[in-house]
C-alpha cells in the first residue's frame, strides 16, 4: 500500500501542523508519520488501534465542525448514513475509523473502494444542467425564483403567477428538493460529491462568503437551465452552514464567535499567535485575520488582538496594553477610533482605578507602577515634603523636568507664586504648613449646588450663562473650594484637555474661564456643567443639558442634580436628592426640604 493517512484524511493536509504534531505524533512512529509512511507500516508498527485512536483525538480537537464523510471520505461508501452526521463521542469515532481502516488494510489491490474521481469526466455544470432539463418551465422558474434564488419569491407572489395556490407552490418545492436530493444520492452525482466534500475542507468553520465563489472557477459558470450562477446551487447543498454577515459559518455563527472570544479574554495576543489559536477552531490561516476582524467586541489593534467591549474605559485598557507605554488621551481617542469626546475619556482615564496619570497629559496602567503626577503645584509640595520640609528651587526645577513634561519656568513659576513661602536660607517649604487645615463656614455637603456622586466625589455644578460663554471668570462657593484642598490666598492650577484653569482664593475662591470646556460640549446658555478636581489635578466635568419642555416637576428637580433616569415614585426621587446632598440613606422627606432650604437649593425646592 503506498497511502498515507493524509491520503484517506483530506483535513490532515489543510490542518496546521502546530495543531496536528502534538496530538498525533506517536514514540513509536517517525515524525510527521501521518504523511511520511505508508498507512499499512504504521498500522503494523503500533496497531490499527492506535492509528485510529489518534485521528479520533485529532477529530474531536480540531474537525468538530466538519461531517465524518468530510474528514474521512471513505465514509460515505462503508458506512453512508453515519458520514452525514458530526462527530460524536470519541468512541463512536474511533469505532467507526477503526472498521475502514480494518477494511482498507483487508482489501486486495485490486478491490480496494474507489474514492471519488478527482477530475470529473464531464464539466460538473452540465451535470447539475441535466438535472433540471428535465424539469418543465414552472418548475425551473420555482427552482431560479425560490429554492436559488438570493432575493426568495414568496410563495403568494408564485401562486399568482401561475395561477395556483400557495399550497400547490409548496408541494412543487417539496417535490424539486425530493428530486435533487435523489440525484445526489445516485451514482451520478458523485463527481458532485467528491467536489462537495473537498470544499467543505476548504472552507473550514468559517470563510467569507465570495470564497465559495472563488473556489473553483465554474462556480462562477451560468447555469443554462436556471440563469444562476453554479454557486448559489452548490451554497445550498453546504448543510450546516449558514450565511451571517458576509461570512459563511459552520455550525453556528453566534458559537464560533462566542468560541473566538473566549480564546482572548485574558488580554492582548499577538496577531501570528491569535491566527494559530484560531485555526485550531478551524480557520483557515488565510481568512483567520479576517475572521478576527469581524467578531464581535474583538479587535485587531497594532499588531494584537484585543477584547473590545462596549465601555470607552476597556477599550482605553486595551490601547494602553497594546501600547505598553502611557499615552495621552487625544493618543487613546485616536487609537480607539470611535466617537468618544476628549473629555469623556480624560474624565474616565481619571476616575478608573485601572488608569494612573504618569505624566502631565500622559497615563498608563495602574497595574505598571509608577508614581502618579498631581500637577506642577502638588509635585513641588511633594518634592519639598520629601526633601524634610522645605528645598532648593533648582533642585526641584532638575528633578520635576527630568521627569516629567513640565518646563524649568512653569516649575519656578509655581514655586514663587501662592502656596510656598520662603525660608530663611532661600529654600521653599509649604505656606503656613505650620498652621491647621483651613476649615470653612460649611461645610461642603451644606453649600448650595454641590452635589456627591455614587463614587463619593462632590462636583459643583455651573448654570451656563452669557458670562461663561463670553469667557468671564465665575464666583465658586467657599466650601467647594476648601473641599478641594484650598484656603484663602491660595490657588490652584486643574488642566484640561484645552489648557489649565486656575482656580484663586483672594477675598472669594474664583474660577477662570472655563469657555474652551464649554465650546467642546457646544453648550448654550441654560445648560449645566458639573465639575470637580482630581486628585492628579485635572478638571473633571459632566454635561447636561437644560432639561426639556414638559419635564414633570420631579424630574426637573433630579435634573438639577444631575440624575436623569426615570424614577418609580417621589419616594425614590427623595431618596436619590438626600443621597445627592449629603444625608445618611433613608432620611424623610421633610429632612430632604429642610437640608435644601438651609443650603440655598430654592431652585431644586421650586419643584418639590
Amino acid at each position: 500500500m503506498n497511502l498515507s493517512l493524509s491520503d484517506i484524511v483530506p483535513s490532515l493536509r489543510w490542518t496546521a501542523p502546530s495543531q496536528v504534531e502534538p496530538i498525533a505524533s506517536d514514540p513509536g512512529l517517525p515524525d510527521a508519520w501521518w504523511q511520511a509512511l505508508p498507512l499499512d507500516r504504521a498500522c503494523a508498527a503500533v496497531g490499527t488501534e492506535r492509528v485510529a485512536s489518534r485521528l479520533a483525538d485529532l477529530t474531536t480537537a480540531c474537525w468538530g465542525h466538519l461531517v465524518l464523510g468530510d474528514i474521512m471520505p471513505l465514509l460515505r461508501f462503508t458506512n453512508p448514513v453515519e458520514s452525514q452526521q458530526l462527530p460524536g463521542t470519541r468512541e463512536s469515532v474511533l469505532q467507526l475509523f477503526s472498521g475502514v481502516l480494518d477494511k482498507l488494510l483487508e482489501t486486495e489491490p485490486g478491490d480496494r473502494v474507489a474514492a471519488p474521481p478527482a477530475v470529473p469526466e464531464r464539466p460538473l455544470p452540465e451535470l447539475v444542467d441535466e438535472v433540471f432539463a428535465r424539469l418543465d418551465d414552472r418548475q425551473r422558474a420555482i427552482a431560479r425564483d425560490r429554492l436559488y434564488a438570493e432575493q426568495r419569491a414568496t410563495l403568494d407572489e408564485l401562486a399568482q403567477r401561475f395561477s395556483v395556490t400557495r399550497e400547490r407552490i409548496r408541494q412543487i418545492e417539496r417535490d424539486l428538493r425530493d428530486h435533487v436530493d435523489a440525484w445526489l444520492s445516485s451514482q451520478d452525482a458523485a463527481p458532485l460529491s467528491a467536489h462537495l466534500s473537498w470544499l467543505r475542507t476548504r472552507l473550514g468553520s468559517a470563510v467569507p462568503a465570495d470564497d465559495l465563489t472563488a473556489a473553483v472557477p465554474w462556480h462562477r459558470t451560468e447555469l443554462a437551465t436556471l440563469g444562476i450562477p453554479a454557486w448559489r446551487f452548490v451554497r445550498t447543498l453546504l448543510t450546516g452552514y449558514e450565511q451571517v454577515d458576509g461570512w459563511l459559518i459552520a455550525g453556528g455563527a453566534d458559537e464560533l464567535r462566542e468560541k473566538t472570544r473566549g480564546l482572548f479574554t485574558d488580554g492582548p495576543v499577538p496577531l501570528a499567535e491569535a491566527i494559530v489559536m484560531v485555526s485550531q477552531l478551524g480557520v483557515r490561516e488565510d481568512v483567520a485575520e479576517r475572521w478576527l476582524a469581524a467578531v464581535p467586541h474583538l479587535r485587531v489593534l497594532e499588531g494584537h488582538v484585543v477584547p473590545w467591549p462596549r465601555s470607552v474605559n476597556d477599550k482605553a485598557e486595551a490601547v494602553l496594553a497594546v501600547a505598553g507605554m502611557p499615552l495621552s488621551p487625544e493618543e487613546i481617542q485616536t487609537r480607539i477610533g470611535e466617537d468618544y469626546s476628549l473629555v469623556g475619556i480624560r474624565n474616565q482615564l481619571t476616575a478608573d482605578e485601572r488608569f494612573l496619570r504618569l505624566d502631565r497629559n500622559k497615563y498608563g496602567l495602574t497595574r505598571w507602577g509608577g508614581e502618579e503626577y498631581l500637577g506642577i503645584r502638588e509635585m513641588i509640595a511633594r518634592e519639598i515634603q520629601r526633601a524634610g520640609g522645605e528645598a532648593s528651587v533648582n533642585t526641584i526645577v532638575t528633578s520635576l523636568t527630568s521627569r516629567y513634561e513640565v518646563s524649568e519656568s512653569s516649575v519656578r513659576a509655581y514655586a514663587g507664586g501662592p502656596g510656598f513661602e520662603r525660608t530663611q536660607r532661600g529654600w521653599i517649604r509649604v505656606a503656613g504648613a505650620e498652621q491647621g487645615e483651613y476649615q470653612p463656614r460649611r461645610d461642603v455637603s451644606m453649600t448650595r449646588r454641590c452635589f456627591r456622586s455614587r463614587d463619593g466625589r462632590w462636583w459643583h455644578r455651573v448654570d451656563v450663562n452669557a458670562e461663561h460663554l463670553r469667557g468671564s471668570g465665575s464666583p465658586l462657593p467657599t466650601g467647594f473650594a476648601a473641599h478641594l484642598g484650598m484656603a484663602p490666598g491660595g490657588q490652584l492650577t486643574a488642566s484640561t484637555a484645552s489648557g489649565e484653569v486656575v482656580i484663586s482664593w483672594h477675598n472669594q475662591p474664583t474660577m477662570g474661564s472655563i469657555r474652551p470646556v464649554l465650546a467642546e460640549y457646544n453648550a448654550a446658555e441654560g445648560d449645566h456643567v458639573f465639575l470637580t478636581v482630581s486628585d492628579g489635578g485635572e478638571l473633571l466635568t459632566r454635561f447636561l443639558p437644560a432639561s426639556p419642555p414638559g419635564l414633570p416637576t420631579l424630574n426637573r428637580a433630579l435634573h438639577l442634580i444631575g440624575y436623569t433616569a426615570p424614577v418609580a415614585s417621589e419616594a425614590e426621587g427623595l431618596r436619590l436628592i438626600g443621597a445627592r446632598i449629603g444625608l445618611p440613606d433613608g432620611a424623610a422627606r421633610d429632612e430632604v426640604l429642610a437640608r435644601l432650604r438651609e443650603r440655598g437649593d430654592r431652585d431644586i425646592l421650586t419643584f418639590l
